[in-house]
């Protein structure tokens, strides 16, 4: 059997997520990827990364991992305001781009990677939504889902402590330096209030919507990606949003392919308690089938199905599958590989994650529509 090629990884962003994912994960998958270099705007934490992962190459400068001829993939694993400049970067230098969500903030800012990808002519994004390629998502959940007649209802809920609390036991040991030079911090503020501008355009731009945006591209996208993964595409309306900074809550509404509607609850948050209760659960007459996800900060803890139905007798019975033990990092690696060596299509592209953007601006409307009869703190 010939042996693999590896594709040769630049990352962008060596910070938490970097050192205690998607470093690590990449490594593991060591038959399929190679770490060649690093770089990020703290000097320290390139010269801790390249250290203690053996990357032979550091920098804090982008684009000498854009123009290395070495390097196929570049890995943007950024804060959000930096995603679109930078990935437009390595696209034009013509990588492969594995971004981690959300694509970017604005709707705008996504329009002009989707350009970018065009004008490339060749280099791709792929989007890291690592939930929607759990095994149990796309082997087990979809499937059950799938035989459900009619859906009655859906709920969507993402409440969970703390990150801090789940990566301090995660074995990892990720280091954060704050040595970042003024001037890198003032640029990324003004992307920041950029994004935010195109975002809400010549409304206010209060700390509320601030906070909401910030929320949606963090933990909201995930959830609502699933979402529209799991039922086919965007709400076609949206009955009300709740801003509670930090928990936040929307009705969607949906239809079934008979054109019978149903609605969707959606309720998401960050509190102090130790609990990672994220799931996404459709309910049908006769069924109910409910996907639930752990922190993804502990490796190799199991994505499960839970299926609960009315059997031929009339008795409640009830499932619990667990189709893989194989956490949704490295599936998701393992697709990322596949989509790039050109063995399948990008499932989570750019085009797909601009839907996200699409679905975060009717919230952001449905919010600035209720406005009079809700105060904006």
């Amino acid at each position: 059997m010939a042996t693999p090629y590896k594709i040769r990884v630049g990352i962008v962003g060596g910070g938490e997520v970097a050192q205690v994912v998607h470093i690590p994960t990449l490594q593991l998958l060591s038959h399929l990827y190679i770490v060649s270099a690093i770089c990020d705007l703290s000097p320290k934490t390139v010269e801790h990364c390249a250290a203690k992962f053996h990357i032979p190459k550091s920098t804090t400068v982008p684009d000498e991992v854009f123009r290395d001829v070495n390097i196929d993939v570049v890995f943007i694993l950024t804060s959000d305001e930096f995603h679109a400049p930078l990935t437009i970067a390595a696209l034009q230098a013509g990588k492969d781009v594995m971004l981690e969500k959300p694509m970017t903030l604005s709707l705008l800012s996504a329009e002009k990677i989707i350009e970018a990808e065009k004008a490339a002519k060749g280099p791709r994004v792929f989007v890291g939504y690592m939930r929607r390629y759990a095994p149990s998502f796309v082997e087990v959940f979809k499937r059950e889902i799938a035989s459900i007649p009619q859906i009655l209802h859906a709920r969507s809920r993402d409440i969970v402590g703390p990150n801090a609390l789940f990566v301090s036991q995660s074995g990892t040991f990720p280091v954060k330096e704050t040595d970042i030079a003024p001037e890198s911090s003032n640029g990324k503020a003004k992307l920041l209030d950029g994004l935010f501008q195109e975002c809400f355009g010549d409304s206010a731009i209060s700390v509320t919507k601030q906070k909401y945006c910030r929320f949606l591209g963090s933990l909201g996208s995930h959830d609502l990606s699933l979402m529209r993964e799991a039922l086919g595409g965007l709400p076609f309306s949206i009955a009300g949003v709740s801003l509670n900074h930090p928990f936040y809550s929307a009705i969607f509404h949906y239809r079934n392919k008979d054109g019978s509607p149903f609605a969707v609850t959606y309720e998401s948050g960050i509190d102090n308690v130790a609990r990672f209760d994220a799931h996404f659960a459709v309910y049908g007459l006769n069924k109910t089938v409910s996907i639930q996800y752990d922190t993804p900060y502990i490796k190799g803890l199991p994505i499960k199905v839970r299926v609960e139905e009315t059997d031929v007798h009339g008795h409640a019975v009830c499932r619990e599958i667990l189709c893989s033990f194989e956490d949704a990092y490295t599936s998701e690696f393992i697709e990322v590989y596949n989509c790039f060596m050109g063995v399948m299509e990008i499932k989570t592209s750019a085009i797909d994650a601009y839907e996200d953007l699409k679905l975060f601006d009717m919230m952001y409307k449905k919010y600035e529509a209720d406005l009079g009869v809700k105060p904006d703190l």
